[in-house]
């Protein structure tokens, strides 16, 4: 599955990311899902809850999907 996750400020979390596509249900659970499960940031192994995403960058978490991060949809549209 690939999808687009809307940032709505400058920068989102991996630990963030996790919770908005309800991988987890808390914060606190990021440590331990990124320390079970393979995370790919930009194609490289990723398994600190705190790495900022920014717009143009793809985290790919297999068996469940690669997302995409893109600018805000508002900020998106108004530039077009």
């Amino acid at each position: 599955m690939k999808q687009k996750i809307f940032l709505e400020t400058d920068f989102m979390t991996l630990g963030q990311l996790l919770k908005e596509i309800n991988l987890i249900s808390s914060g606190g659970q990021a440590k331990w899902f990124l320390a079970e499960e393979t995370v790919f940031v930009d194609g490289e192994l990723e398994n600190r809850r705190g790495r900022k995403l920014y717009p143009g960058m793809m985290i790919d978490i297999p068996e469940v999907g690669t997302f995409f991060m893109v600018k805000n949809k508002e900020e998106q549209d108004a530039a077009e």
